[in-house]
């Protein structure tokens, strides 16, 4: 019955995944918390289980995502490789900060997260972008932009494309392009900060049946296996849908969630 729950939420995060356009990353957390919390885990553990098994499923799914970008000559390999180190260095110090903070500190940096970036695609979904002369980042710049990409991405439990795409672009690269590369960014982002999340929780030693350190077992597999499958019924539907809509709806998605994590933060 309990894989059974976690190919629901794999399933569930898939669909909204690819439906939205993001990594399941952001509906993978908040989903297992809530789950996790029903099944009696402890307030102490529970959102840094959430954060290294979501880590832990985005290793799968980036892999797909990756090589079907790549089919389409839409990774560039030289900016990832330049990318990489970075985000494996700050992946894995994600993890050890992650560590260190309690889970309501995690869920107030949490609930900050998802207001921003609800907020901005809320906004974006309203406003028609204007294309302005804003300088390109330079390339130099790569490594320390992925120590912070990748920092950031472990302490939210997501594979960092809304952080790489936007940072890319930026730098100069198409959006295709950007998209794809993100993609294969999030696989070394996930592997370091899964192993992170592992290293770390082994020296709690968390007494939970089917875990090794803040990694979920049965999760992890329950959820990859779905999310893997229905991300691609949730993209077939998103192409039926305006693009306006979808932001609109994920924004509202995420400020529900962030103030979900706010409210347990700050008055519980």
């Amino acid at each position: 019955m309990e894989l059974l729950a976690y190919l629901i939420i794999g399933a569930v995060a898939g669909f909204a995944a690819g439906l939205f356009g993001v990594g399941g990353g952001l509906i993978v957390v908040p989903i297992l918390y809530i789950v996790f919390m029903h099944a009696g885990y402890g307030e102490a553990v529970t959102m840094h289980l959430a954060l290294g098994t979501s880590l832990a499923t985005i290793m799968v799914t980036s892999v797909s995502s990756m090589l079907a970008h790549n089919k389409n000559h839409a990774v560039l390999w030289p900016v990832v490789g330049r990318l990489t180190p970075g985000l494996v260095f700050g992946s894995f110090a994600g993890a050890a900060i992650a560590d260190a903070l309690s889970g309501q500190k995690l869920q107030l940096v949490i609930g900050i997260f998802t207001l921003f970036v609800g907020g901005n695609m809320l906004r974006s979904a309203r406003v028609k972008s204007s294309r302005q002369n804003r300088p390109l980042i330079n390339p130099r710049w790569h490594w320390c932009a992925g120590v912070v990409i990748g920092l950031a991405s472990a302490l939210f439990g997501i594979g960092g494309g809304s952080l790489t795409v936007p940072y890319l672009n930026r730098s100069g690269i198409a959006m295709q392009q950007a998209v794809g590369s993100s993609a294969a960014c999030g696989l070394p982002i996930a592997i370091a900060g899964a192993l992170g999340f592992i290293f770390f929780g082994t020296h709690e030693h968390i007494d939970i049946a089917h875990t090794i350190g803040y990694v979920h077992i049965y999760a992890f597999i329950g959820i990859s296996i779905m999310s893997f499958i229905s991300a691609r019924q949730g993209a077939k539907v998103a192409h039926r849908l305006s693009p306006t809509m979808l932001k609109q709806c994920f924004a509202c998605l995420l400020l529900f969630m962030s103030i979900y994590f706010l409210s347990k933060a700050l008055f519980l």
